[in-house]
């Protein structure tokens, strides 16, 4: 486990742990940041990583305060999930730029989110549009109402893009994701988006290979 120093942001999750696995950031040549959904934990998430069967990885979690990154749906008005966004979103800046600072850039960061998880990692990378080592939003989309612009600066310059979900997915709007595939490709993304028929909200063993092929590509 490794600690992210609180920042000035009154919200309770820059007090939160950092949870790690795979090989330490000291050594690592690449890093994966995990982002867990409503309800669920870093060491949920951190499950992942067996399946993944890549240990040569640097692996960090961090844990949400109440198991929750903001209280409301992802598509309400955002003022009302504030400040919990705002500090989930500087949350994954405080990862990156602790692995930027032990020589790990961002083209060899991967950012990967599962439901409100993925909606959270997925507005990081809009708003803080660059060349990443990968974004994996499952089961997830871009945050707020019908009608938002996501109309940041940056471009992601050829990031490789995942966004999987079920075509039925009750939380999961299919036109939002396919919005965000567009946001994605317009500013610059390479996106692969999949959709699975009646799958529910969960992971599947085709993404997991997806995630798989990713890494092997850095």
């Amino acid at each position: 486990m490794i600690k992210i120093e609180k920042n000035t942001l009154e919200s309770s999750h820059q007090s939160q742990p950092v949870f790690t696995a795979g090989t330490p950031v000291i050594k690592a040549g690449i890093a994966m940041i995990l982002i867990h959904g409503r309800g669920a934990t870093a060491h949920s998430i951190l499950t992942l990583v067996n399946e993944l069967k890549r240990d040569d990885l640097a692996y960090l979690a961090p844990q949400a305060a109440n198991q929750s990154w903001y209280p409301y749906g992802f598509m309400t008005p955002i003022e009302r999930n504030q400040p919990g966004i705002s500090s989930g979103l500087q949350v994954i800046n405080d990862i990156i730029q602790q692995l930027n600072s032990q020589k790990i850039p961002r083209e060899k960061i991967i950012l990967l989110g599962f439901s409100q998880g993925a909606c959270l990692a997925l507005e990081y990378v809009i708003r803080n549009a660059c060349r990443f080592g990968g974004v994996v939003g499952l089961s997830g989309g871009l945050i707020g109402p019908p009608g938002t612009k996501w109309d940041y600066p940056g471009n992601l310059d050829g990031t490789p893009v995942f966004l999987g979900c079920s075509d039925t997915d009750f939380h999961i709007p299919k036109e939002r994701v396919e919005e965000t595939a567009v946001i994605m490709h317009e500013r610059g993304g390479f996106v692969d988006i999949r959709f699975y028929n009646g799958m529910g909200h969960t992971i599947n063993q085709e993404e997991i290979e997806v995630v798989k092929e990713m890494i092997g590509k850095l």
